[in-house]
């Protein structure tokens, strides 16, 4: 009979409610404003890349030493080079890396032996299409540039 009168008045559920509305108060909740008030992020986060460029002559650091490509386990870096017949160095021509297949390991970072790649505390990286998550020279140089939000 207990049984019974347990389930017509729905005892359980009413406990259960008890429960969830004693841990509900209103100092307790905690929201994050999120597209206008940016989250702390931690100090070791890697996230979107960037190619930096030496602040000097205002060209990239790479040397196109294709170490990033070989060190990424995903394959995702393709480094585009050609050699310069005067000064028989090697120039960046292209540089692409598809961040729609990245892991954010940190190894491509670690392998480049002139910090020409980094990752960056960047974590904006939406995008609508595959295309757009390929990112080239250009974009890697000027790095993502972050959406700014209105009221």
């Amino acid at each position: 009979m207990k049984q019974l009168l347990r389930k017509v008045f729905l005892a359980d559920l009413i406990e259960g409610l008890r429960v969830t509305f004693r841990h509900q108060h209103p100092k307790q909740i905690v929201t994050e404003q999120y597209p206008f008030e940016r989250p702390k992020i931690g100090e070791r986060y890697r996230g979107a890349p960037r190619l930096n460029i030496n602040p000097e002559n205002g060209e990239t650091l790479c040397i196109c030493c294709d170490l990033c490509a070989l060190a990424c386990p995903e394959h995702l870096i393709v480094v585009g080079w050609e050699r310069n017949p005067e000064t028989k160095k090697k120039q960046l021509v292209t540089f692409t890396y598809d961040i729609s297949r990245c892991m954010f390991c940190g190894l491509c970072e670690d392998a480049c032996p002139v910090d020409a790649l980094e990752l960056t505390q960047d974590f904006e990286m939406a995008s609508y299409t595959r295309e757009g998550a390929i990112l080239d020279r250009q974009t890697l140089e000027n790095g993502l540039l972050p959406a700014r939000y209105r009221y």
